[in-house]
């Protein structure tokens, strides 16, 4: 019986739905598929990669996808600023966007972590940590993003939580809340701006200098927004809401909530080992098309820009779908 059979038998529009992760099933068939040549193969199956994915299906072509199953947002309860999706959990909106992408006989799903990549006579070869090796014309790199916490005791457990990195995916939920921002500099001052009107007790903790302008200082005096430069130790906190930062002083102040303005890295090693450009900013280069700098190749999510939310990855990853359907098709007419 085929993917498509037991969809039709199941019933997608209420049973399949109800299977605990129901994709992991045909993840765990593909893992022993014979098949080894495919047309795409896309590294990584959150928003981006399974947007793609939708796109390469509806298209006929013969893609896999590679995921490990762990996306960064995981601990993050809801997300928001996705139109029909506002309030749901990342978990149920990936699952039911896996559920949809295996409606296309051409996808293939495999559960596992790809962790090289190099050019062959094909066009790529893709190896994971269980040792198969699949190969494609294209590539489409869905990796995402490794956070870099800081160290300080109780920020990761509230990271996604009550320690936020956007106004847009969650300010709303944390308006009229007294609420930290740390971060220094620009960034901090861009920030304020952005949270002045979802609040109006903000605090800006520098950890160290202010580094910021004279003009800039004045704008956050006339909001009533103050600086500590103090250095946080820890943050204080019931099942990752914020309850109060500590700082390396001894000293305590009262938050519910804050923005950070933390470093990252790539999640994968793959880009840079096939020779793609990264941005001074960290992300890989892409175009208008989502095409990297090197051939055949293509990037999308927050592996290949600023704006890190569900709404545009998926939007990144349809663009990246269509157009390595376009370049297939120019090649084989």
């Amino acid at each position: 019986m085929n993917r498509r059979q037991l969809t039709k038998l199941l019933g997608l529009s209420g049973i399949v739905l109800t299977i605990p992760q129901p994709i992991t099933l045909f993840a765990q068939n593909n893992n022993n598929m014979d098949k080894k040549e495919f047309e795409v193969i896309i590294i990584g199956g959150s928003y981006a990669g399974l947007s793609a994915a939708m796109a390469l299906g509806r298209s006929l072509r013969r893609t896999l996808v590679i995921d490990a199953g762990k996306p960064c947002n995981r601990q993050t309860p809801h997300s928001h600023n996705f139109l029909t999706q506002d309030g749901s959990t990342p978990k149920e909106i990936s699952e039911i966007a896996k559920s949809q992408v295996a409606k296309y006989d051409s996808i293939e799903f495999y559960d596992g972590l790809a962790v090289s990549g190099k050019r062959n006579n094909i066009g790529f070869e893709v190896t994971t940590s269980k040792g198969d090796v699949f190969t494609a014309k294209k590539l489409v790199l869905a990796t995402g993003v490794k956070d870099l916490m800081p160290d300080i005791k109780g920020f990761s457990e509230c990271w996604g939580i009550s320690v936020v990195h956007c106004p847009y995916c969650h300010g709303y939920e944390i308006r009229n809340k007294k609420t930290a921002i740390i971060a220094t500099g620009e960034r901090a001052f861009h920030l304020a701006s952005l949270v002045n009107n979802l609040t109006q007790e903000i605090t800006i903790i520098t950890s160290g200098s202010k580094d910021f302008e004279v003009k800039q200082l004045e704008k956050l005096k006339q909001h009533d927004i103050q600086i500590i430069e103090k250095e946080i130790s820890a943050i204080e906190h019931h099942n990752g809401q914020m309850e109060k930062i500590v700082f390396k002083d001894g000293s305590t102040e009262y938050f519910e909530s804050a923005y950070a303005s933390i470093p990252f890295e790539q999640n994968s090693n793959i880009p840079q080992e096939l020779g793609c450009k990264i941005t001074e900013n960290g992300h890989i280069e892409v175009n208008f098309m989502q095409k990297t700098s090197e051939d055949g190749i293509f990037a999308c999510g927050d592996n290949s820009t600023m704006m890190r939310s569900v709404s545009m990855a998926v939007s990144s990853g349809t663009i990246t779908g269509a157009m390595v359907n376009h370049e297939l098709s120019q090649e084989n007419f």
